[in-house]
């Protein structure tokens, strides 16, 4: 007998992306069933990814160093990812504040009167720099701060290919435990068109008139952002530096694209990401080390939402922001995208950094917050297709680089 054939998972993904979007429309009349009723399942999905991608992170990084044999390998590979998210970081905030210059004039006028929001205190960049060493074992994981998670995995790697022959056994308990912590992730991925479909539909449920409302057009803003930033920095990237064809490129991106957009989390797309990116040409050594680090640094999708959100919130006070202003806008979200690494609420801590750095009052924050979740879906989606596309990037710079070392003592 012929074995009937499955339907592909990003397809499922859709599918279930699709009936969570019907399904969101037909309960906007009662939103409460969907938040009681289908929000626990897709909680519960968010749960086991959460509960998966500690592991995963650590155990890989582990596998990756001891893969490369060689600590000044993982340095360069850790150099060249930090300059690519950071400069992308900046090209995401420059469209941005470009199309909000644009769109200005279009832009709703809300009242400002009476406006409250307390901001989150950003951290200090000296503390930034102590936070990420953990201070025992345990916490990182308990708590599952990945910039700690990412740095003890590195210790341990680095301690593996010094110790030589006696850390050999250790380092195979690490990838033994690597490849079971993949199988996990791939029976918890088989699950994500019901996680999808029981997240995307108690935020439309919730959302979908409020979306409607005077944001439409910030929001509006903000995806052409979104889009555009896609379309023309990752796609010129992966095409000129990782000899990928752009639209291989998000083909293959969609089912974590998809995950990203109906989470809103970077980490919950995480294991998705890893899975899409080394299908699409990534070293799983590079990638294991990349994308950790990119969900929680790298955020393009962020800093074209800081941009049009600063101009939005400096027109409702009827302040028109100079050249100079803008600049600092730049600066300030790309150093902040990494200063506010780690941090509950990012977006958030990011904005009230740049309304402060050009003296807006961050009670603007408020104007926008009632529709942050619809501006985070889109924003995580650009985040991690940014980390993928670095993977993609830096995995190709290695392969040319170990070809010339290898023409040389050929």
């Amino acid at each position: 007998m012929e074995k009937k054939k499955r339907i592909a998972l990003p397809l499922q993904i859709f599918i279930g992306l699709a009936l969570g979007i019907v399904a969101g429309l037909c309960l906007m009349g009662a939103p409460e069933i969907a938040v009681d009723y289908i929000k626990p399942f897709g909680t519960i999905f968010l749960n086991l990814i959460k509960f998966i991608v500690v592991p995963i992170v650590f155990f890989s990084i582990i596998s990756g160093v001891i893969s490369m044999k060689d600590i000044r390998k993982v340095g360069s590979i850790g150099v060249k990812t930090v300059i690519f998210y950071l400069c992308t970081t900046a090209f995401a905030i420059v469209i941005g504040l470009v199309l909000a210059n644009v769109f200005k004039g279009v832009f709703p006028e809300l009242a400002v009167s009476g406006l409250e929001y307390e901001a989150k205190e950003a951290p200090s960049i000296m503390d930034t720099i102590v936070a990420i060493f953990p201070s025992n074992i345990i916490e990182p994981f308990a708590s599952a701060t990945m910039l700690q998670v990412i740095v003890a995995s590195l210790f341990f790697g680095f301690g593996i290919i010094l110790a030589g022959e006696k850390g050999e056994a250790f380092g195979k308990f690490m990838e033994s435990a690597s490849e079971v912590s993949m199988k996990i992730m791939s029976f918890i991925i088989a699950l994500s068109p019901i996680g999808v479909f029981a997240l995307i539909t108690p935020v439309v449920a919730e959302n979908g008139p409020m979306i409607l409302g005077s944001l439409a057009m910030v929001l509006l803003v903000a995806y052409i952002g979104y889009i555009l930033h896609a379309v023309l920095v990752y796609s010129s990237t992966v095409k000129l530096m990782g000899g990928l064809s752009p639209i291989k490129f998000f083909q293959g991106m969609l089912p974590a694209m998809m995950m990203a957009f109906s989470s809103s989390s970077s980490v919950g797309a995480l294991p998705l990401n890893i899975e899409c990116s080394e299908k699409l040409g990534a070293k799983k050594d590079i990638a294991a080390f990349t994308l950790p680090l990119g969900a929680t640094i790298n955020m393009d999708g962020t800093a074209i939402y800081q941009g049009v959100c600063a101009i939005f919130i400096a027109s409702c006070f009827g302040i028109s922001l100079t050249l100079p202003q803008q600049l600092t806008i730049i600066l300030t979200a790309t150093l902040a995208s990494i200063g506010t690494a780690g941090v509950p609420g990012a977006g958030m801590v990011m904005l009230a950094m740049v309304l402060q750095s050009v003296g807006l009052p961050v009670e603007g924050i408020a104007l926008v917050a009632g529709v942050d979740r619809i501006f985070d879906m889109g924003r995580t989606t650009v985040n991690i297709t940014g980390d993928a596309a670095c993977a993609i990037i830096v995995s190709k710079m290695e392969e040319k680089k170990e070809a010339r070392r290898a023409g040389r003592t050929g």
